[in-house]
């Protein structure tokens, strides 16, 4: 068996073996992958356009979108070559890489979905000292305290996942590069524990982060229930809901992606659950947010019908969003 020093590149699994089958999973991604790209780049668009939504909710859905891109991107295109072209491999650096950057985006995503839960507590529970606790400072201060532990996360797993010696092969067993796969080919008992250390740290951060936002959302409910009218109900849940929903759907994804029985695992049910879990989310998050917010939906109906008033009269013309 090749040792790391050796290594040059990984094998990667994958989707089926049949030549039409490996074409239709092509096909299917670049769909998703195109749905996910334009979604998130209208988001993107409309916050950065409508002056309705620079606000904190705006800037940390501005955030999240790209977390969203940057997630479709590191795994997705890989997977698509491999399928286009009917090949299983990837560098050992294009591997450190991609694993690098799936943590990366995937950490900030959490952690920006934590921060937004904090967001709806404030404006619902403390709407009085909303302006004090969430102004652009503290919101910038927020972001960037995300995206930084996200990238020494991302580093430091990286770093301690390829430093192990490999000696079981190059065969992963999921079609990107990930964590648990890697230490299955690792030969160093002391380093594959101080990679599971790591993973306990950060999943006591994620816990942390998933007791906040429960504790959160309990006394967001506690106050939107004594809200004396339906409709001002109505209106506070409308806010909330699209964020419940977002985290729901990567909560539940992830958890059972990771914390599945060894008893119902397969290659087949981590394959189709690591595109649950990376693929959905990404692609279905804007479409959440814009059909529940009312002010995202007037922005997008703006971008859209500015479009089309740009192609009509001036064909050549670039397309802008206007206020």
């Amino acid at each position: 068996m090749p040792n790391s020093s050796s290594l040059t590149q990984f094998l990667l699994l994958a989707f089926a073996d049949r030549r039409e089958l490996q074409l239709l999973h092509f096909w299917l991604f670049l769909a998703i992958s195109l749905a996910a790209l334009l979604a998130n780049g209208l988001i993107l668009s409309a916050v950065a356009c409508d002056h309705h939504l620079h606000t904190p909710m705006g800037f940390f859905l501005l955030n999240l979108s790209l977390t969203d891109l940057g997630c479709i991107c590191t795994t997705v295109p890989k997977a698509m070559h491999n399928s286009l072209w009917d090949t299983t491999t990837i560098s050992y650096m294009g591997c450190a890489a991609q694993l690098f950057f799936f943590l990366f985006f995937i950490t900030a995503e959490f952690y920006l979905l934590t921060i937004m839960c904090y967001d709806r507590y404030v404006a619902i529970c403390k709407p009085l000292h909303y302006e004090t606790l969430l102004g652009s400072r503290a919101c910038a201060h927020m972001a960037a305290a995300a995206w930084a532990t996200a990238f020494l996360n991302a580093l430091m797993h990286t770093a301690s996942t390829f430093s192990l010696p490999l000696c079981q092969g190059n065969a992963l067993g999921q079609f990107f590069c990930e964590i648990p796969p890697i230490l299955k080919l690792s030969c160093s008992h002391s380093g594959y524990l101080r990679e599971i250390w790591l993973f306990v740290v950060s999943c006591s951060l994620a816990f942390g982060c998933f007791v906040f936002i429960v504790f959160s959302y309990v006394q967001i409910f506690r106050v939107v229930l004594r809200i004396p009218s339906q409709q001002g109900q109505h209106k506070a849940f409308s806010t909330c809901l699209p964020h419940l929903a977002m985290v729901s759907l990567f909560i539940s994804t992830g958890l059972f992606t990771y914390l599945k029985p060894p008893s119902i695992s397969s290659p087949s049910l981590d394959l189709a659950l690591s595109v649950l879990y990376l693929v959905v989310p990404p692609t279905l998050n804007p479409l959440i947010y814009s059909l529940r917010n009312q002010e995202i939906k007037d922005a997008l109906r703006k971008i859209i019908t500015g479009c089309f008033s740009e192609a009509i009269n001036s064909p050549s013309s670039a397309c802008y969003g206007h206020n």
